[in-house]
Parts: C-alpha cells; sequence; structure tokens
C-alpha cells in the first residue's frame, strides 16, 4: 500500500492511498485508518479485486449473510469513525462486476485487490463515534456521542 497526503486545510487532510494486488482491502483500511489517527472521514474507491467476500446483514439472524459469486471490479464507498474503545471503524459499501457485467451490492466483508484499489480518504472536521446498538445487534454512527 502507498499513500500520499494530497490537501491538509484547517487541520482537515485529504490522503490517497492505492492498494497493491494481493492486499486485503478492509484490513489495509482500517490500519491505515488507525496509523493516522483518523476518527471522522468518508471514503471513495475505485479498482477490482481478485476475490471478494460482500454481504448483507440480516436482523433476524443478527448476522451477516454472504453473497455468492466471484466478485471482481468495484465501486466502493463508505465511511471511518472510532468505535467504543477509540479505534477505527471502517464501513464501507461495494458494488462489484460478477464478471459478466452484472453487479451485486452489500457491504464489504473481505477483498483481495488486483490490480490496483484507489482510495480518497477527506477528513470530516468533528469525530464520529460508532456505538453497539443492543436492539440491532450491530454498530452506528452516534450523532450525540460525537
Amino acid at each position: 500500500m502507498k499513500s500520499k497526503l494530497v490537501a491538509e486545510t484547517s487541520g482537515q487532510r485529504t490522503f490517497v492511498i492505492v492498494l497493491d494486488p494481493g492486499e486485503e482491502a478492509f484490513a489495509s483500511l482500517t490500519a491505515f485508518a488507525g496509523q493516522e489517527g483518523i476518527a471522522d472521514a468518508s471514503l471513495m474507491a475505485i479498482g477490482a479485486f481478485e476475490k471478494a467476500t460482500v454481504g448483507w446483514f440480516d436482523f433476524q439472524s443478527k448476522s451477516y449473510r454472504k453473497i455468492p459469486g466471484a466478485m471482481r471490479g468495484a465501486e466502493l464507498i463508505g465511511d471511518i469513525a472510532v468505535d467504543e474503545e477509540d479505534k477505527p471503524s471502517v464501513h464501507i459499501h461495494v458494488m462489484p462486476d460478477l464478471g459478466d457485467g452484472s453487479t451485486r451490492g452489500g457491504h464489504l466483508l473481505e477483498g483481495f485487490v488486483r490490480p490496483t484499489l484507489e482510495v480518497t480518504v477527506p477528513e470530516s472536521p468533528g469525530h464520529l463515534r460508532r456505538r453497539k446498538r443492543s436492539e440491532l445487534c450491530i454498530a452506528l454512527i452516534d450523532l450525540e456521542a460525537s
């Protein structure tokens, strides 16, 4: 992974990150957010995966259901907040190509980059907090705690 700080205004930074073939995107972006102390940002990306796991949250089973199929080319959008332990919490939605021009959307659970993933990460002025909602069994941004 390579990264570059491309802008900084009033303490708000914008990074461009380029992931290399074979890197696992979710883990790499989470690690980057921790290293840079990112507490509130959005992220947008374009690139492709050799293999990706995408899912959707099933409220009845309180778990992610995986969407079957080989997932390749992708557009991503998401955000970064901090969790209850002040660690980066990355939330990414992805629209991968199934290899035949059709797509499936969902949460990126895991994605191995090939050939590249180009990510833009602009920070926001606040510090967002993600809190686990016990009734839903998922962590969501809590504006009152931010």
